[in-house]
């Protein structure tokens, strides 16, 4: 088998793709977008930003920071593309989407390894060798194909976007822009709340008309883009506690930190649009309108986009997924992304790359490599996700939480995530050494 079939151009194909197609490798890339659309995306573009268009923290004491410098040592092909069309988020690196789809699209058309093809994938043929990256957005006939295949352990939970305003309609006397204790320079816009803005805000929020009308159980909300609405249900503070902590930004009226504070993060470099973070919401379009205009400085938001809510797609991976990230159950086919249970647009392109890397193993007829150790934060999310003891699998971020503890410990929280970073970059390095057959 010399040439492989990659179902989904989001992060995660477009990542094997290109890694693939650097080997020598054919590819044919299979989108159903822009011949059929889901409830999220706008385009038919490659590596197309549907929740946010932030990649998180670039500090090297971040579990994220510490990813992305391993991706890097692993020839990440997305990342620098990211790179090249930031926008100023503080010490995140956020992108222009619409300029970063385009650049992935123009980079996978300008291989010669890669032939593009879009139309929707219904079925999964067992015997071709395949990279399934759908996404957890899979339509209803692939997703039907991939549930034959692993039984009722394919799991359907729901995602939700945040609205984007113009920058034309905010209110310059209460948005000010700030980053939180001076991180990275003054990239975010802010409205700063007290108590009676927050909580007339608050009773509005918990009593508006949501677009699914149903009740949720926690455990079928995407952990990370849980809507605002319904972390604002578990409690008058929880908000204050999340999305709207008043932490680190002085309230320029006050010179201290307000009751709650509201942060948009930049859409795209020239700053005409701006994203609401941590307001993904399943509330209706009107409702949006309401709520959100009770904002001090958003009394006339202009909308860009509306928040959506939709339904997404994963496996529980630890009891469908081999280690060398393959179907038990039908060997040829790999998982990249978030439909395998990975969570965030860096773990998707970790998926994508390490996928290729396997496939190439198998395309070269050589043992596949086992995953990145522990010490690092690639490895052990994958190595978590494929681990059958782990139990009432969520779909989860790169975090700390799951990397090989130091011995001796550090107690200081800094100087241990330092330590994680530098062991990690170390040991990435080596095995990239042991493995450069596959380089």
């Amino acid at each position: 088998m010399s040439e492989v079939r990659i179902i989904g151009a989001g992060l995660a194909g477009s990542e094997a793709a290109l890694q693939l197609a650097r080997r020598g490798v054919a590819v044919t890339l299979q989108e159903m977008r822009p011949e059929k659309m889901t409830p999220a995306h706008e385009t038919g573009l490659c590596a197309e930003l549907v929740c946010s268009n932030s990649l998180k923290s670039q500090e090297p004491s971040t579990a994220t920071g510490t990813l992305k410098a391993e991706l890097d040592l692993l020839s990440c092909q997305l990342l620098p593309i990211a790179r090249d069309h930031a926008v100023a988020a503080g010490s995140a690196l956020a992108v222009d989407r619409k300029e970063f789809a385009a650049a992935v699209t123009e980079a996978i058309e300008a291989e010669p390894c890669i032939t593009r093809k879009q139309c929707e994938a219904r079925i999964l043929d067992p015997e071709e060798l395949t990279i399934v990256a759908a996404g957890p957005l899979a339509s209803d006939a692939l997703s039907e194909s991939l549930r034959s295949l692993v039984g009722a352990d394919c799991l359907a939970f729901y995602d939700a976007a945040a609205p984007i305003i113009s920058s034309e309609s905010l209110d310059e006397t209460r948005v000010f822009a700030a980053s939180r204790r001076g991180k990275g320079g003054a990239d975010y816009l802010n409205i700063a709340l007290d108590k009676e803005e927050y909580v007339r805000f608050y009773e509005a929020l918990t009593t508006a008309q949501r677009a699914i009308l149903r009740d949720f159980d926690r455990r079928e909300l995407f952990a990370a883009c849980q809507p605002v609405e319904e972390v604002a249900r578990t409690g008058p503070d929880a908000l204050r506690f999340g999305a709207l902590k008043p932490v680190g930004v002085d309230d320029p009226r006050t010179g201290r930190w307000p009751y709650a504070l509201v942060q948009l993060r930049a859409e795209n470099e020239a700053r005409t649009a701006w994203n609401l973070v941590g307001f993904q919401t399943n509330l209706t379009f009107p409702e949006q309108r309401r709520v959100f205009s009770l904002l001090p400085g958003l009394e006339h938001a202009e909308f860009l986009r509306y928040g959506v809510m939709h339904r997404n797609t994963f496996l529980d991976a630890p009891r469908v997924l081999a280690p060398d990230l393959s179907l038990a159950a039908a060997p040829n086919l790999f998982m990249a992304g978030q439909i395998m249970g990975t969570e965030g647009y860096l773990e998707a392109m970790s998926g994508g790359l390490l996928a290729a890397l396997m496939v190439c193993a198998r395309v070269k007829r050589s043992a596949a490599p086992d995953l990145l150790p522990r010490t690092t934060t690639l490895g052990s999310l994958f190595r978590y996700a494929t681990d059958p003891a782990t139990t009432d699998y969520q779909p989860m971020h790169v975090n700390y939480g799951l990397i090989e503890p130091l011995t001796p410990h550090l107690r200081n929280k800094q100087e241990r995530y330092r330590a994680y970073h530098l062991r990690a970059l170390q040991a990435t390095a080596q095995w990239r050494c042991e493995h450069q057959e596959l380089f």
